[in-house]
């Protein structure tokens, strides 16, 4: 077996796709969190901010999902197969409603009048609510296992999705993403609305720590297999402790007012919980609870080594001309938000 720096191609492979989902989930996360929010803001004044807020990044946020989807169609097509065939109802339905987040953002100000753009607000708000929720509650099944057969055909039904694991991972994904998108807005309003968005950023940092940690103890107590790593190599319980401290430095940084700070924590926490999600699962990408022989490992379900290789080399590429592009927006459109002519 080909490696590089004592590692093989598909760990390497596997390790770049956490990477980019990662980068998804930081970054589409605040838009979506502070979409999930959007029906709290009163005014109409507001409401444009905290839009235009996430207006020059939102749609470059997006081709983090589009880069993560289409490595894993190149790097693991058993896997593609496997869970797209699987959560194909989840994901079209996930589809209609990143549709509909679009043409909320793009539609809302295309005309005057008040109902229109409570319309699209609404739209805006329960479909960026409803992403979060339901990537929280593919994730969620993962962990937790989907009946594939030997063929990595899915066996199970429409409700088997919704099991109470799942549900619970979906709202604490949600909660994390409001906590994340708050204190992205935090950071960009001033004045009235910046006072409300304090106040916000400590409710949503209060929901996120009671479902992370109530999630923690279901895990813990009837999900053993997702604790095995951790527990069989000692040093690793230092992931889950980096997360706990990650999230106390929020709140901390939160009451000193420092919320590029708590941001950046944010940021952290969301990393070291997809992080941990990657150790427990490796090196099973899919988990059949029909029978452990059935899972879909990163070996057996990988591509070829040189076309491994080869996806490598263009990675090493491309991957850092997104983040340069992604930095380079963020750093064009930093500060306050101000409204003009040009805005949604």
């Amino acid at each position: 077996m080909a490696t590089f720096l004592g590692i093989d191609y598909a760990t390497w492979w596997f390790m770049i796709l956490g990477a980019v989902f990662t980068g998804y989930a930081i970054l589409d996360g605040f838009d979506l969190g502070a979409g999930a929010l959007h029906l709290f803001f009163n005014k109409e004044s507001s409401r444009r901010i905290a839009l235009n807020a996430i207006g020059p990044v939102w749609d470059g946020n997006e081709v983090w999902l589009v880069i993560g989807g289409g490595a894993l169609f190149a790097g693991f097509p058993p896997v593609y197969a496997a869970v797209f065939s699987a959560f194909y109802v989840p994901f079209m339905l996930f589809l209609t409603v990143l549709i509909f987040r679009a043409i909320s953002i793009e539609f809302r100000s295309k005309e005057p009048m008040a109902w229109w753009r409570r319309m699209w607000d609404i739209s805006y708000c329960i479909s960026s609510a409803t992403i979060a929720f339901l990537l929280g509650v593919v994730l969620g099944n993962i962990l937790l296992g989907i009946p594939i057969d030997k063929d990595g055909n899915f066996t199970g039904d429409l409700i088997y999705f919704l099991n109470p694991y799942a549900l619970m991972v979906g709202v604490t994904t949600l909660a994390l993403f409001m906590m994340h998108g708050a204190i992205y807005l935090v950071m960009k309003t001033e004045d009235r609305l910046y006072t409300k968005l304090t106040i916000l950023v400590r409710n949503t940092t209060i929901f996120f720590s009671i479902c992370i940690l109530l999630l923690s103890f279901y895990t813990i107590l009837y999900i053993p297999h997702l604790t095995n790593t951790i527990r069989h190599h000692n040093w690793m319980f230092l992931i889950p402790v980096g997360m706990v401290f990650s999230i106390a430095n929020i709140t901390r940084q939160i009451a000193r007012h420092k919320f590029i700070y708590a941001f950046i924590s944010s940021c952290v926490t969301v990393s070291l919980l997809l992080i941990i999600v990657a150790v427990e699962l490796y090196p099973n990408m899919v988990i059949s609870t029909v029978n452990p022989a059935y899972n879909i490992t990163v070996h057996n379900g990988s591509s070829s080594e040189k076309s491994l290789m080869i996806m490598l080399i263009v990675a090493a590429i491309g991957v850092p001309l997104v983040v340069a592009y992604t930095s380079f927006v963020f750093w064009t459109f930093k500060g306050k938000v101000k409204l003009d002519e040009m805005s949604y």
